[in-house]
């Protein structure tokens, strides 16, 4: 067999992987969405170094965009094949991909408005809501543990990868010619303390193993000191200062472990009362997802729901749906928390609030999750003065304040412990997807350390025999 890396290769985003067998049966390891590569971006997506109506198999590790987003597209594309996934990752792609088709509708429509404008035709979006809509009918969702015939000689069993709800490590056995080949995918990987998901769990030994790297050069702070860290800022900001806490954060995972650690927050008395706006319908669709699945939380957090039912929800917190409330929000003076989609700060309504916000030194940005370097989140929180939002300039006022403990993916530390799993002299090949190669390098370096050997860190479209 082969395997071909098809995105998230010495970058971030765009996971794709391609295992081709000897017999010509394909499984595509995820299938997402380039971001934040400003016009590279779209062809990138368009572009995408495979025939969809040749891949049998799409095997879903998590439903991140940059996991799962170009799924409706390659469905257009002629995709006949079966999508696999967990349950929960089923459920949150159904509402995650008609927000991102929506989108894509409406960054086009505004973008054919500047093409009229130079007498340049219009183009079509990517996808519409309707076609993530359509894609779904494509999917089976499978348990956590269980193994699972997907072909003659391929099955699959998903391990928790306590990155998000319904994250997955893909761990597959697959025989040609009477030889099996035990091949895992490790997604992304959660952290080891986690105050919602249960923590990565033990996952069957691999002889090939293909794992992310996000942040392999790097250690976040204690998460319990995560709580701490937010009252300080919130403190500051709306008590102090009397400002905006604006926080862009990803609807799904981000967002729920921000409102519960408010609801502790405002619960015990260590925050004063203070309004929250949830300014994303996909963050409350989200929600509202994840608390239809206690089995995927701690036993921390089942402690907490025996005396409050509601981890996501407090007195003060407002679920902002219509694009009439959210520009109403622009207009309030008191102080108050807004936390918005989308991470990156590259599309939805959150870049209306920093446009409206960025100005005002009394206000706080707060960034609580990784930024690929080329997106407006990055430029915000590496310190540039002046950003350009929708093609205007802003001087950047208000504070920047980082978070890192508020990550879902593990740190070098939590990445090795989790990878400790395996016994390194029997992985044959392992390689390194997902994270800059910057990064990679420095992690390639301690997993050698470790005991593993055979390590790569692949280029975009290279293909690898196995």
């Amino acid at each position: 067999m082969k395997i071909q890396f098809l995105g998230a290769a010495r970058e971030v985003t765009g996971s794709k992987h391609l295992i081709t067998l000897n017999n010509g049966k394909t499984i595509l390891l995820d299938c997402g969405l380039f971001q934040g590569k400003g016009e590279e971006t779209e062809n990138l997506n368009r572009d995408l170094g495979f025939n969809p109506s040749a891949i049998d198999f799409l095997i879903l590790s998590h439903a991140h965009i940059d996991h799962s987003g170009l799924l409706p597209y390659v469905v257009n594309k002629g995709f006949k094949g079966t999508v696999i996934s967990t349950h929960a990752t089923r459920e949150l792609c159904a509402v995650m991909l008609a927000d991102s088709g929506r989108i894509h509708e409406n960054d086009t429509r505004m973008n054919n408005k500047k093409r009229a404008k130079h007498g340049l035709p219009p183009v079509e979006p990517l996808y519409t809501h309707q076609d993530a809509d359509r894609c779904m009918n494509y999917f089976i969702s499978i348990p956590y543990n269980k193994e699972f015939y997907v072909d003659e000689g391929i099955k699959l069993t998903y391990t928790d990868a306590g990155h998000i709800l319904g994250s997955a490590v893909v761990n597959l056995q697959i025989t040609e010619n009477g030889k099996t080949t035990k091949f895992c995918f490790t997604g992304d990987i959660g952290r080891q303390h986690n105050k919602i998901l249960r923590i990565p769990q033990v996952f069957p030994q691999a002889e090939i193993l293909v794992t992310e790297s996000t942040y392999g050069d790097r250690l976040h702070t204690d998460l319990e000191t995560a709580e701490d860290d937010l009252k300080l800022v919130v403190l500051e900001t709306c008590f102090k200062k009397k400002g905006k806490l604006i926080i862009p954060a990803f609807s799904v995972g981000r967002t729920q472990e921000l409102l519960y650690a408010l609801n502790r927050l405002i619960g015990d008395g260590r925050v004063p009362h203070v309004k929250v706006f949830v300014d994303s319908p996909l963050s409350v669709n989200a929600t509202n997802i994840m608390k239809l699945h206690p089995e995927c939380f701690n036993d921390e957090m089942l402690t907490f729901m025996k005396n409050d039912p509601d981890p996501f929800g407090f007195n003060g917190l407002d679920y902002v749906q219509t694009e009439e409330d959210s520009k109403r929000l622009n207009n309030i003076k008191e102080p108050c928390i807004i936390i918005s989609a989308s991470g990156m700060m590259e599309a939805g309504r959150v870049k209306h609030h920093l446009a409206n916000s960025i100005c005002n030194e009394r206000n706080t940005i707060l960034v609580v999750g990784y930024c690929e370097p080329s997106t407006l989140g990055a430029r915000i929180r590496r310190g540039d003065k002046v950003v350009s939002i929708y093609g205007v300039e802003y001087a950047v006022k208000a504070d920047v304040r980082v978070l890192e403990s508020f990550s879902a993916h593990g740190d070098y530390n939590e990445m090795i412990t989790f990878l400790k799993f395996q016994d390194p002299k029997q992985v044959k090949q392992m390689f390194l997807v997902h994270g800059e190669y910057e990064t990679q390098i420095k992690y390639q370096e301690k997993l050698a350390n470790e005991g593993f050997s055979n390590i790569a860190i692949p280029e975009l479209r290279q293909t690898f025999e196995i």
